[in-house]
């Protein structure tokens, strides 16, 4: 049952960190860029409702508007990937927004903060001086050295995506882990209840794990130590 249920809230939670990235990133460089203009406010304004609005009420708001009115997606169900990948991805595009949307906020506030402290360090200074594109500036030299805190961020987020999904899944019907450990709870059946906290917790440690081997990656510095 494990086995049947973990892959369902895995891409779940992947498809909802790669919303959450690519929005939560690009808003938190346009907020740190134009530092004290409108394209902040709105991202600001933004994060701050990623962070106030309840899955729940976001889940059920994207039932009522996109599948029952305008009919754009089903409202709930699951298809597997590989018996019907474009119906499997049609499907799971609400609830990964759903998900994605509070982890986005988070993921924007801090890469704003840090995109800010790179931004002032020397190295930019000097890289604006050589004369390099405002582009290669931003991209290469600021971004990149703000991606640790991102990553750490992210890494941590989809250990609790994994483990944390159950409302969603409850919400759209998917028959993940977070539906599994619903089940199990009102069942008492407490072999399924330690075997999801069994795989909650290795996925935290094989996250880290992973986390800290990127690190490297991405800073050479780290390698090089």
């Amino acid at each position: 049952m494990l086995a049947q249920a973990l892959p369902v809230t895995v891409e779940l939670a992947l498809l909802s960190l790669a919303i959450a990235v690519l929005i939560g990133v690009l808003a938190g460089v346009v907020a740190a860029v134009r530092r004290g203009r409108p394209a902040e406010w709105v991202a600001n304004g933004f994060a701050l409702l990623g962070l106030s609005i309840p899955n729940f009420w976001l889940g059920l708001m994207g039932i009522l508007w996109l599948s029952v009115a305008l009919g754009l997606f089903p409202a709930s169900g699951y298809v597997p990937f590989f018996t019907d990948p474009l119906g499997n991805l049609h499907r799971m595009v609400i609830p990964a927004v759903v998900l994605g949307t509070g982890l986005a906020a988070v993921i924007m506030r801090q890469t704003r903060a840090s995109m800010l402290e790179a931004l002032s360090a020397d190295y930019v200074r000097t890289a604006r001086a050589k004369g390099l594109a405002e582009r290669q500036v931003i991209g290469v030299h600021a971004l990149r050295n703000s991606l640790i805190v991102v990553v750490t961020i992210a890494g941590l987020q989809l250990g609790v995506l994994i483990s944390g999904a159950v409302v969603t899944e409850r919400i759209f019907a998917i028959p993940g882990f977070g539906k599994l450990t619903v089940d199990a709870v009102f069942q008492r059946d407490y072999p399924i209840i330690q075997g999801v906290v069994l795989v909650t917790a290795t996925a935290y440690i094989v996250i880290n794990l992973l986390v800290d081997l990127l690190y490297s990656v991405i800073d050479p510095r780290i390698r090089v130590a």
